[in-house]
């Protein structure tokens, strides 16, 4: 039998991801490999514009549909045989957004990105009536609104296929802004009891998807260039540079134990929210080092290819930032390492077929003036 879905509590202890999450996180690692396929044949064939806004466009229905589950999940999991099965019935529905992405990148065809994403959200609106059901007063008001507001957005959806191809952008966006403003609206009568080391360790645990999609979409693009050119030399350079962005980027992100921060509704918000430019950026980057790979074996046709990985890692040090590790340093020589190492990444485009060994020496360099700054303080003596 199923058990009532209570709220769990923000104070308990040893929280921390459930296998169940684990195996929901992994299902989304086809759809972000589709994405960042997709964009990087995009910006290969000359077409960024295109490419960039199928990208963000899709990249946001799948970082939504994973926040959508992470935080309810850190407020409500169960783990209950109910709670599983429909928890899986949203991995299905994760499926089925990532084998419509090629349509969607390549035709403007959103049907099956639609459908799976329908049954994402079938999935979480049955999710927070359950909680509804379980709940009284104005902990019940807000799952209701949860579950209307995520009901409206989905039928919002409905214009990528209704309307004509012209008008995408303004649904994207119109819808977009709607989905962003339900959990504020949701929520003003009741907070939900997220969990803030939970849900720093969910966060984290889905960087380091991201960030491994990114080492095998590099890994895939070098194994196909020595496959047709056999000429190991000149990926040499890429893939030591391209490895020092990722581990840099690693070490960037876990410095800090952000779960402190995340004290109210407010900062978690604007961190969770911030996040999509970490995760998209992120992946962005294996798509970009996927470009880089093709140019060198005369397969790419955009010029500043550079820009493909330099400008997504430059985002991405600089959202860290912002989000994510400022709240932690002290004094104007640490604030300024991620912010510098940003522009010095975009710097290093102009070098060309250099650009990620170069960028791969900024990032690392970075990590070790943080590394230092840090252990400077630390010995410094207490007044």
């Amino acid at each position: 039998m199923p058990v009532r879905m209570r709220a769990r509590r923000r104070d308990e202890e040893h929280r921390t991801a459930t296998p169940l999450e684990l195996f929901f996180d992994l299902c989304f690692v086809v759809a972000i490999a589709q994405a960042g396929r997709q964009l990087a044949h995009a910006l290969a064939e000359g077409e960024p514009g295109h490419g960039l806004f199928g990208y963000l466009m899709l990249f946001f229905a799948i970082w939504w549909a994973w926040m959508n589950f992470s935080w309810f999940a850190s407020a409500y999991d169960t783990d209950d045989p109910l709670y599983r099965v429909v928890t899986l019935v949203q991995m299905a529905g994760v499926l089925i957004l990532a084998a419509g992405v090629p349509r969607a990148f390549t035709g403007s065809d959103f049907t099956l990105v639609w459908f799976g994403f329908l049954v994402m959200r079938l999935a979480m609106v049955a999710q927070w009536l359950r909680a509804a059901h379980a709940s009284r007063g104005a902990e019940r008001r807000t799952a209701l609104s949860y579950a209307l507001g995520v009901t409206v957005c989905q039928v919002g959806w409905l214009g990528l296929l209704l309307l004509p191809q012209g008008d995408v952008p303004w649904v994207f966006l119109c819808v977009g802004a709607l989905e962003l403003a339900v959990p504020g609206l949701a929520e003003r009568a009741w907070r939900t009891s997220w969990h803030a080391h939970h849900i720093a360790e969910r966060y984290g645990l889905f960087t380091l998807i991201v960030l491994g999609e990114t080492i095998a979409a590099a890994t895939l693009a070098a194994q196909s260039a020595l496959d047709e050119h056999d000429e190991p030399s000149s990926l040499l350079p890429l893939a030591g540079g391209g490895l020092l962005l990722v581990f840099a980027a690693y070490w960037i992100y876990f410095a800090v134990p952000v779960h402190r921060h995340l004290r109210s509704n407010r900062q978690a918000f604007l961190w969770g929210y911030g996040h999509y430019l970490v995760f998209g950026s992120a992946a962005a980057v294996g798509a970009g080092i996927e470009v880089v790979v093709e140019e060198s074996s005369g397969r790419a046709r955009l010029s500043a290819f550079g820009a493909c990985v330099t400008v997504p890692y430059a985002v991405f040090l600089c959202t860290v930032w912002l989000i994510h590790s400022r709240h932690h340093k002290r004094g104007a020589a640490q604030q300024l390492v991620l912010p510098v190492s940003a522009l010095l990444v975009l710097a290093c485009t102009l070098a060309g077929r250099a650009a990620v060994p170069a960028a791969g020496l900024v990032a690392a360099a970075a990590v070790a003036a943080g590394v230092h700054l840090t252990s400077r303080q630390g010995a410094a003596p207490v007044e």
